[in-house]
């Protein structure tokens, strides 16, 4: 090979070098997505972008208003991540829907709280009641199982955490079950006698968890709630700092102060 003909491999080896350095350093400054649903998910994360922004992480924060779209947009490459949902809940999402998704961290547990604008306990409820429970697989065999810790129904033996209505086989109070997106079960409290209501949606229409629950799910649940990625992406470095930025001190200090009990740490 003559000196001419060196350089010219040389010089072109350099700058696909330096186009490939230049790609990885604008993918770097691009923010990651991070789904999340109204309400203490969206609180947190914004507290864990500034987190994560001094170990060089960018995040982008997208709001959901349901349960089904974010793990939907997460499956389709619209976002990078998503925080709103715990194990039992992606599990489902998962086998029906076949989605590559994969929790990487723990963040927190929400104890899903009983509320009725009716009755100030469970017992008062009338027979043949109205009770309103989430119409999504896993929240509305979560709040079955805390109907049947409480003593007003007995679910078949197996039931689990997928239980549905058709799983109760003694209901003394002949409840009668109004299954609806979870999102907007606070908007129906008028029209029901009672009603479970996911912690996040009950904060953001205003029902304080501790004060306004007639009655609460044990804090010792399966329903710790997870950052969920693509199984492609888990091992990614981004991945990693998005974890540590969620796991750091200073989140743990602002859940605990900013939700008071009504949110836990899960980590």
């Amino acid at each position: 090979m003559n000196n001419n003909k060196r350089l010219l491999l040389q010089s072109a080896l350099a700058l696909a070098a330096a186009a490939t350095f230049s790609s990885g350093a604008m993918a770097q400054d691009k923010p990651i997505k991070v789904g999340v649903t109204g309400g203490p998910h969206a609180q947190i994360f914004e507290q864990v972008k500034k987190v994560a922004e001094k170990d060089g992480l960018k995040i982008q924060i997208v709001e959901f208003s349901d349960y089904v779209q974010p793990n939907a947009a997460l499956a389709a490459g619209d976002l990078d991540a998503n925080s709103y949902q715990h194990k039992p809940y992606l599990d489902a999402q998962v086998a029906d829907r076949g989605y590559k998704l994969v929790s990487v961290g723990y963040t927190v547990n929400f104890p899903i709280g009983l509320y009725s604008k009716k009755v100030k306990k469970l017992e008062d409820l009338k027979e043949g009641a109205k009770f309103g429970i989430p119409n999504d697989p896993t929240n509305g065999g979560r709040v079955l199982l805390v109907l049947q810790d409480k003593g007003l129904i007995k679910l078949r033996d197996g039931a689990g955490l997928k239980a549905t209505p058709l799983d109760v086989v003694s209901n003394p109070k002949k409840l009668k079950f109004v299954e609806l997106d979870a999102a907007q079960l606070p908007r129906s409290l008028d029209d029901l006698d009672a009603s479970a209501i996911n912690t996040n949606f009950a904060l953001s229409a205003g029902l304080n968890p501790g004060k306004d629950a007639i009655a609460q799910e044990n804090a010792k649940s399966p329903y710790v709630n997870l950052i969920a990625v693509r199984e492609a992406d888990k091992d990614k470095p981004w991945v990693a700092k998005l974890v540590k930025a969620y796991h750091s001190e200073e989140i743990k200090k602002f859940i605990q102060t900013e939700f008071k009990g009504s949110v836990l740490p899960g980590f």
